[in-house]
């Protein structure tokens, strides 16, 4: 299967908005609509942090999204990049969109001067890690999360 991966773009709302609600469903996050409004609102916002690429198959159908910022890494001195979601379609997995997905990220990271690319995922995020494995290093940092 032929996949393009581009910038997200204001007409692909719908089905990105398909594809975000895939994602926070297979996390089990409650997400509403304004939720989702929010987030494609940084997304088109050339001034907020978030940016994202999306996965486009050979009928231009989006197949998967992922979103990323810059995050400062005051100890190394450098600017790095975190890729915050990742999601391919289920009817999708297995066509290389993820790993399109995460490379199209890390061009983002080259042109940007930004050496790391980082990102987090579930345990039993199995098929998931599957693919990360072959693209990056595991790390032995355990993340912590502090309401408030």
């Amino acid at each position: 299967m032929s996949i393009k991966i581009r910038p997200v773009q204001a007409s692909d709302r719908s089905a990105w908005d398909k594809l975000y609600q895939g994602y926070a469903k297979f996390y089990k996050v409650d997400q509403t609509p304004e939720m989702r409004d929010t987030v494609f609102g940084w997304l088109m916002d050339e001034t907020h942090e978030s940016n994202g690429l999306v996965a486009e198959n050979a009928l231009g159908v989006l197949v998967g999204l992922t979103h990323y910022r810059p995050f400062a890494s005051p100890l190394r001195a450098v600017t790095n990049c975190f890729l915050d979601d990742l999601f391919v379609d289920p009817d999708a997995r297995g066509s290389g969109a993820a790993d399109a997905l995460i490379n199209g990220v890390a061009e983002v990271a080259r042109q940007n001067g930004w050496p790391v690319v980082r990102w987090i995922t579930a345990d039993d995020n199995y098929r998931g890690r599957g693919v990360y494995d072959k693209l990056a290093t595991r790390t032995m940092w355990i993340t912590y999360d502090l309401k408030v």
